[in-house]
C-alpha cells in the first residue's frame, strides 16, 4: 500500500484535540466563538505542546513530554485554535532530510522529492490539505523553503515579533517562529494573535501593526535586486519571478532597482553564527555525539572548528550589514526576490536541478533566505507558478522591520490576482 500523501508529516497526535473540538463546537452554537475558534493547527516538533511528546526529531530527547505550551501555542489556544498534531522536523531543525528517528518527509507534489527543511512536516501537511495552519521556525530559511517547495505560504516574521518561549533553540541570535498556511489572508488572520512580548523571551519586542497593511498596489514601490539573488537560479524560477513583477507593475506598483551590497560574506557569516551557536547549545550531549544524525553532527563539528575570533568577527559585521540592507530599503516599500532557485530537491541524491545541471541542495536551498534571518527582516514566501517539471516555485516579499502586515497585504493582493496558491498536489496512486 502506498503511503498516503502528507501522512509522513505527522508524528504524534495531541491528547486534548477532541475535547477542544467539542468545546469549540459548543461555543460556536452559543454565539461566543473566539477569533480562531475550532481551527486545527499542526506544530513543528521543536515547539512545546503541553502533555505531548516533543522530540526535536532526535533520538537524544528519548520520550520527552512537554510540561506546558510554548507561548505561541498558548496564544493560539486562547483564541480557540486547536493543536492537533506534532509535525516532522529535521533533527534539532538542522539535520539531514533523511531523519534517522522518523525517516524522510516526502513532498506531496512528487514523492521522489523533498519538502525542504527544517519545517518539513508543516510544509507537507499543508500542501496535502490535511491542515489549514501550522507553526514552523526559521533560522536560515526553514519556514520559507518548505513553503516554496510545497506550494504554500509562509511568513518569517520580523525577528523578535513572535516569542520563542518554549521552542528548542538552534541559534539564539537567528531563530524565528512563524505561521504557515495556504494563503497570505490566512496568515493575516493569525499574526495579530501570536505577536508581541510575552514577558519571558527577552528578544521579543514590538507588536504587529495591522495599520501597515494596504488594500491596493497603486503607488507601491517594489525593490528589485540583482547579482546574488539572481545567481544559482533556474531560468523557470526567474521567469515566474519576472512574471510576478509584471503583475505588480500592471496593477500600479513601481519597480525600483536596489543594491544590497556584498551578500556573499553576510551569507557565510550567517552560517558561521548558526553553526557556532548550535555547537554551544548541544554541548551537554557531546558524550552522545554518535547518536546525532549525520547532517546535525556535521554542522555541530563545523561549529566546533570555528575560533571565538571568527564568531565575534561575524557578529561584529552583522549590525553593519543590517544598517546597509535596511538603508537600501529606505526608498522602497518592499523587496521582491525569487524564492528558492529550483524545484524541490531529489530525495535519493539530495540534489537540485538548475538549468539542466545537478547541484548539492545546500548550494541553492538557503541562498535567498539566510540574509533576511541575519538582518532580522520580515519575509513572506508564496507560490508564483511552476517550474520545468510542473512543481511549485515561489517569490519572496521582504519588508522593513515590523512591516509584516505590509508584506502580507502585498502577498494577498498578488494572490487575489493569481491562482497559484489554490493549486493542489495530484492525488497519489495507491498500489
Amino acid at each position: 500500500m502506498a503511503h498516503p500523501s502528507g501522512q509522513d508529516a505527522f508524528l504524534t497526535l495531541t491528547t486534548e484535540a477532541s475535547a477542544m473540538a467539542r468545546d469549540s463546537a459548543a461555543r460556536i452554537r452559543k454565539g461566543v466563538a473566539r477569533p480562531l475558534e475550532g481551527i486545527p493547527f499542526g506544530v513543528k516538533d521543536i515547539i512545546d505542546v503541553a502533555d505531548t511528546r516533543v522530540t526535536c526529531g532526535s533520538r537524544l530527547t528519548d520520550e520527552r513530554i512537554a510540561a506546558t505550551d510554548a507561548a505561541v501555542v498558548a496564544r493560539l489556544r486562547a483564541q480557540g485554535a486547536i493543536p492537533v498534531a506534532m509535525l516532522a522536523t529535521t533533527e534539532y531543525a538542522c539535520g539531514s532530510a533523511l531523519n534517522p528517528r522518523y525517516g524522510a518527509v516526502r513532498n506531496p507534489w512528487d514523492r521522489t522529492r523533498w519538502t525542504g527543511g527544517s519545517s518539513t512536516g508543516s510544509g507537507a501537511a499543508l500542501a496535502a490539505r490535511l491542515l489549514p495552519l501550522a507553526l514552523g521556525t526559521d533560522t536560515g530559511g526553514s519556514i520559507r523553503v518548505p513553503s516554496a517547495w510545497c506550494g504554500i505560504t509562509g511568513l518569517k516574521p520580523t525577528r523578535g515579533l513572535v516569542p520563542r518561549t518554549g521552542v528548542a533553540q538552534l541559534s539564539w541570535t537567528l531563530d524565528h517562529v512563524g505561521p504557515m498556511a495556504r494563503s497570505a489572508d490566512d496568515l493575516m488572520h493569525v499574526m495579530p494573535w501570536i505577536a508581541g512580548p510575552d514577558g519571558e523571551d527577552p528578544t521579543c519586542v514590538g507588536g504587529y501593526d495591522g495599520a501597515r497593511a494596504r488594500e491596493e498596489l497603486a503607488g507601491l514601490r517594489i525593490g528589485v535586486p540583482g547579482d546574488w539573488f539572481l545567481e544559482m537560479q533556474d531560468e523557470a524560477v526567474l521567469d515566474a519571478w519576472r512574471a510576478a513583477l509584471a503583475i505588480f507593475e500592471r496593477r500600479g506598483a513601481r519597480l525600483v532597482d536596489v543594491d544590497l551590497g556584498d551578500i556573499a560574506t553576510a551569507h557565510e557569516d550567517g552560517y558561521l553564527i548558526l553553526m557556532a551557536e548550535l555547537a554551544s547549545l548541544q554541548e551537554p550531549d557531546f558524550a552522545r555525539m554518535d547518536e546525532f544524525d549525520l547532517g546535525a553532527r556535521a554542522r555541530i563539528e563545523q561549529g566546533l572548528s570555528f575560533s571565538a575570533t571568527a564568531y565575534l568577527r561575524a557578529m561584529r559585521r552583522r549590525p553593519l550589514v543590517m544598517r546597509r540592507v535596511w538603508g537600501a530599503l529606505a526608498d522602497v516599500d518592499v523587496l521582491i526576490t525569487p524564492g528558492v532557485g529550483s524545484e524541490p530537491a531529489f530525495l535519493d541524491t539530495l540534489t537540485v536541478e538548475v538549468n539542466g545541471g545537478r547541484h548539492p541542495l545546500q548550494l541553492v536551498l538557503p541562498r535567498n533566505t539566510m540574509i533576511f534571518d541575519y538582518t532580522a527582516l520580515p519575509a513572506l514566501m508564496l507560490p508564483s507558478g511552476v517550474g520545468r517539471t510542473g512543481l511549485p516555485v515561489a517569490i519572496q516579499i521582504v519588508g522593513k522591520p515590523y512591516d509584516d502586515a505590509l508584506c502580507l497585504s502585498v502577498g494577498s493582493a498578488f494572490q487575489r490576482a493569481t491562482d497559484f496558491h489554490r493549486a493542489a498536489p495530484p492525488e497519489p496512486a495507491v498500489a
